[in-house]
């Protein structure tokens, strides 16, 4: 039996790390009541390759990118167990020797073609220039034609498995990618023995063990009630493809918060952590930090709000939620249903607008002011009341992700005269976010999952009147997680459990979760209004989503059909 921690035991720590979009960031943990002692963070070198494959060799001269590609280097997310985890035992200034584990969680669905023994194809000598050879980001959305392809075939044999994802598989997830790479670079595909996600082959990099983790083989993996899609479903999608899941995906799942394996010599050395310690199952971002926020209780709903927003919950049954991103049993913690949905794009949004359409002048004023360009037109935003810009706007930049799972949508912002000010764009596209947020709540509730508490974390809570809006527009109290770290801190808590210091996750997000409820409540008049403001917002989330209109999709075919044209090479004709 796993023995329970004891204050009077002697202090404790745990690891834990997060792996984002841009960086990775690593927290020491106390293990006796969660106190985050020491913290730092390392930017990945290639930061997200999505114009050029930066990585390459310069010997292989520039290669460009086709759009909506999203590469990484698996080269920067070692880069952060050498640096950041050392300087964050450094901040917190205890003895490494009192460190008994180590937990990670990962961007998802972020793949890494891999040889038998997980070598990344980009470190084969030869495939350095081959985009298809790293690692394809969360973000990467190149594979919607693939995407669509799953869905149609699934839906036409009427695969059980469907329901579970809402009716729709994601461009972003393991399947679509795949077909992708076997179809446009089958020789890479025939030199990947492993297609693996990034958040299992950072723990197989720590431990030396490859151990699959429950949460991403069934929320992104498809793997429901033991199985993957059948052969001879995915020989339909292409005869070539008819054996990936067995060949090249299946492997030996791991619970969430269970032992991987100790820390290898090399891993320790990397990050000056005692070699033996125990390093916890992968896990992903969002989903781990439910914990972090005290959410491991049917109907707490945990919106974490960053580049993009992943909504997570958990409850006692199970039911097929239209558009949601999946439902599996044990997704976040065990005895429990873990449901996701999702916002393809969110702080996205907002950094494309600062760095796209404001005006020279603001960024002065904010400059001499000492603040931000987000706090400095957030402030002038909010001067007006709800409504005042006469504008309502589609958060689809990044496509959508829940409930219409579809990244070839586009952004909108309806209402503009020669008098809008730029501020007046920026409040119309936090509150899309908070309206695509209200879709996605309702669309649980009215599909018999009620969801009882909203909980932010991630770096948006910090905006104030964005969180106000949220609260204003789902009608509901927002709480907000204690910790500016809720991913490392939920990692950490996993890898209390792994080290057998908790019970269970529950025990360990009891102890050392963090939560401040109801920091935001509705105000009656701004709800009011933002009541009409979404009205209109279904209805545009309506015309351009379910059919009433297929301009989005005609435009997006044009500009890969002109791409696609401008990339080819031309052949000279000969007089």
């Amino acid at each position: 039996m796993n023995a329970v921690f004891e204050p009077g035991a002697g202090k404790k720590h745990v690891i834990g790390v997060d792996f984002g979009t841009l960086s990775g960031r690593a927290v020491v943990v106390r293990v006796e009541d969660g106190a985050q002692l020491g913290s730092a963070e390392h930017a990945y070198g290639h930061a997200v390759m999505d114009s050029v494959l930066t990585a390459a060799p310069a010997t292989y001269g520039t290669i460009t990118l086709p759009p909506d590609w999203a590469l990484q280097d698996p080269g920067d997310y070692e880069e952060v167990l050498r640096r950041a985890v050392p300087a964050a035992i450094a901040e917190a200034g205890i003895d490494p020797a009192t460190v008994i584990g180590i937990a990670t969680d990962f961007t998802a669905c972020t793949m890494i073609p891999t040889l038998e023994d997980g070598t990344p194809l980009s470190r084969v000598a030869g495939l350095e220039g081959r985009p298809h050879a790293y690692v394809k980001l969360w973000k990467h959305h190149a594979a919607q034609p693939q995407a669509d392809r799953i869905n149609d075939l699934a839906a036409e044999r009427r695969e059980p498995w469907l329901a579970r994802y809402g009716g729709f598989i994601s461009s972003e997830w393991e399947f679509a990618k795949a077909l992708q790479l076997l179809e446009e670079d089958p020789e890479i595909y025939a030199l990947m023995d492993r297609w693996v996600e990034a958040a299992d082959w950072i723990v197989w990099r720590l431990c030396g063990n490859y151990v699959r983790n429950a949460c991403t083989a069934g929320y992104k993996g498809i793997l429901q009630d033991g199985a993957y899609p059948s052969s001879d479903f995915l020989r339909g999608l292409n005869p070539a493809f008819a054996d990936f899941a067995q060949s090249k995906l299946a492997q030996p799942l791991g619970e969430l918060g269970s032992r991987a394996g100790g820390l290898s010599a090399e891993a320790a050395a990397w990050t000056g952590l005692p070699e033996g310690i125990a390093v916890a199952v992968g896990n992903v971002d969002a989903h781990v930090t439910a914990p972090a926020a005290k959410a491991v209780d049917p109907g707490q709903m945990v919106a974490i709000m960053g580049t993009s927003t992943c909504h997570v919950m958990s409850s006692d049954h199970l039911v097929e939620v239209p558009g949601m991103c999946g439902v599996v049993d044990g997704g976040i913690v065990a005895g429990l249903y873990g449901y996701e949905a999702g916002q393809s794009g969110v702080g996205d949004i907002f950094g494309w607008f600062i760095k796209q359409h404001v005006p020279e002048r603001y960024v002065e004023a904010a400059e001499a002011r000492g603040i931000s360009v987000h706090s400095y037109l957030t402030e002038l935003a909010y001067a007006e009341p709800v409504g005042a810009h006469g504008l309502v706007a589609l958060d689809w930049h990044s496509g959508n992700r829940s409930v219409l799972v579809d990244h070839d949508l586009s952004g909108v912002i309806l209402g503009q005269t020669l008098a809008t000010r730029p501020e007046q764009e920026y409040r119309a596209l936090l509150e899309a976010t908070a309206f695509g947020a209200r879709i996605i709540v309702e669309t649980f509730k009215a599909s018999g999952v009620p969801v009882g508490e909203f909980i932010v974390a991630g770096g948006l809570l910090k905006n104030r009147e964005l969180m106000q809006t949220y609260s204003d527009v789902l009608r509901m109290p927002v709480s907000v997680i204690g910790s500016d770290q809720g991913p490392a801190l939920g990692s950490a808590i996993h890898a209390a459990v792994a080290a057998g210091e908790y019970p269970d996750i529950r025990a360990a997000a009891a102890a050392m979760g963090s939560l401040i409820r109801n920091a935001y409540e509705p105000q009656d008049d701004s709800a009011d209004t933002y009541d009409l403001l979404f009205a209109e917002y279904r209805r545009l989330h309506d015309h351009f989503g379910r059919g009433g209109d297929e301009m989005m999709h005609r435009l997006r075919d044009i500009r890969r059909d002109v791409l696609a044209e401008a990339a080819a090479p031309r052949q000279e004709v000969s007089a």
